[in-house]
């Protein structure tokens, strides 16, 4: 499994059920690469896609505890069993997507993590695990500086040692 996300300096990702940055080539990037693969997300993640909906191209699957949910569709599975069912025969790249839980319950499981490194303070209220303090991850490319709107920002990638 692979993860993708977009954080500030502080490996902040989100408040107030939302992303903390708009970003267009961030947008792009996250679109080319997970689309025509796989995309796992809790269910608040799903929600605060647009209009609540599943990604386009994409094999959506939502992690919900409660029984009870459905996602017009997208597959839900509710243990780490279901999961493992639903990707047994997957022939696609699967994209761990947000939201804070379901990054830190699955980043052992990644061994690669796309990061939009974005050079501000979003003065989050979810924060993804800071990688680069954790000696089973190593930096292993970054893109030069880009910049929308004031904002700074480079893409890198993360590979488990």
């Amino acid at each position: 499994m692979k993860l993708i996300a977009a954080v500030d300096k502080h490996w902040g990702i989100g408040k107030n059920g939302d992303l903390l940055f708009h970003i267009p080539e961030d947008m792009k990037f996250f679109r080319s690469m997970t689309e025509g693969n796989i995309v796992v997300m809790g269910r608040k993640t799903l929600e605060s896609m647009p209009n609540g909906k599943p990604l386009k191209n994409r094999i959506n699957i939502v992690l919900s505890r409660d029984a009870a949910y459905t996602a017009e569709g997208a597959r839900v599975c509710r243990t780490d069993k279901e999961l493992s069912e639903a990707l047994s025969d997957a022939d696609k790249d699967v994209f761990i997507i947000g939201g804070a839980q379901i990054y830190k319950q699955y980043l052992d499981k990644c061994d690669t993590a796309y990061i939009t490194h974005i050079d501000a303070d979003g003065d989050a209220e979810v924060f993804f695990p800071d990688i680069s303090l954790m000696p089973e991850w190593r930096l292993t490319q970054k893109s030069e500086k880009k910049e929308h709107n004031g904002l700074q920002f480079c893409f890198a990638t993360y590979e488990k040692n």
